[in-house]
């Protein structure tokens, strides 16, 4: 992938499993496939390799930035736009049906090194958080203007923060005083319920939990799977690379149950029905070799399912 002004896509972002989820993939080199998360282009790249010249390739990305590693390749087509509204999209590119499609859920490295996004308590800066730069709700708004109940609810679902309630009492009290607009703001507000031993594991959690809420992280990725089912071909592959145990909870349920509460549903004599096959029933982790190369891998999840 020629990537402009000789940039190298690493300094954007280094793939995660990058050969265990492109060979998940099991391409076709003339089939139909689709990148949703194309980020610094690097699962884009490997798959583009692997496809002969009648293959194709669509990778969807929300995030304006992401527009500076677009491949010349006429093979290649690049969607602008959120992977929630993927089947009008492919209809739009007169794509009904598809190979394969692979997601990784992980926030870009770009995104955690530009202090003006927000996404990281390392760094002073806004608090924003938006991959999508002209989505209306930034995450100083949803601290700022959520009661007090929102803001204990989405930090216990998506921060997974037992003492929800108390950060965002805390919340409450500090914007009488204070808009929270900072980096710094949050920081502070959160240092009480920080312990030095869980002290980033707790405001990785805070941050998390604001960025899923901003993003529609989780209804977005909800909307794409079932989308996804509706397009694979039988035969086609879906590898999707999780980062938290939500993501991955609602992904593992979907692939073996057909639906997001892992419910399973039974036929006349007792087999489950599901419209996936489970490729590896064990999940794939990254090696310690790639550990060492690319640290902020290490909670990847990747799974694969197939359909049937």
């Amino acid at each position: 992938m020629v990537l402009r002004d000789g940039q190298d896509e690493r300094v954007y972002h280094t793939p995660a499993l990058l050969d265990e989820s492109v060979d998940g993939l099991n391409i076709c080199p003339h089939g139909m496939y689709v990148d949703v998360t194309f980020g610094g282009g690097g699962h884009s790249r490997e798959i583009l390799n692997r496809l002969g010249e009648e293959g194709r390739l669509i990778a969807f990305d929300q995030d304006e930035d992401a527009a500076v590693n677009i491949s010349a390749d006429p093979r290649f087509t690049f969607v602008h736009g959120n992977f929630r509204f993927l089947k009008n999209f492919l209809r739009y590119h007169a794509v009904e049906a598809i190979d394969g499609l692979l997601a990784d859920l992980g926030v870009s490295s770009h995104h955690f090194d530009i202090s003006e996004r927000g996404f990281s308590f390392r760094f002073p800066g806004e608090l924003d958080m938006r991959m999508n730069r002209h989505a209306q709700k930034s995450a100083s708004d949803i601290l700022n203007e959520y009661e007090e109940g929102q803001l204990s609810n989405l930090f216990f679902r998506y921060g997974e923060l037992r003492n929800a309630r108390q950060i965002a009492s805390a919340v409450v009290r500090y914007r009488q005083d204070k808009q929270i607009r900072e980096t710094d703001d949050l920081l502070a507000i959160l240092e009480p319920f920080s312990r030095r031993e869980k002290e980033k594991k707790t405001l990785a959690q805070a941050f998390q939990a604001l960025r899923i809420e901003v993003n529609g992280e989780m209804d977005a990725l909800k909307e794409m799977l079932l989308q996804a089912l509706q397009l694979l071909k039988p035969g086609g592959r879906l590898c999707v690379i999780s980062y938290h145990s939500l993501e991955d909870r609602l992904v593992k349920n979907f692939f073996r149950t057909g639906n997001f509460e892992g419910e399973q549903v039974k036929d006349f004599y007792g087999n489950v029905e599901t419209p996936f096959t489970v490729v590896s029933r064990k999940v794939i982790v990254p090696s310690e070799e790639e550990l060492q190369r690319n640290p902020r891998s290490r909670s990847a999840k990747l799974r694969i399912a197939e359909k049937k």
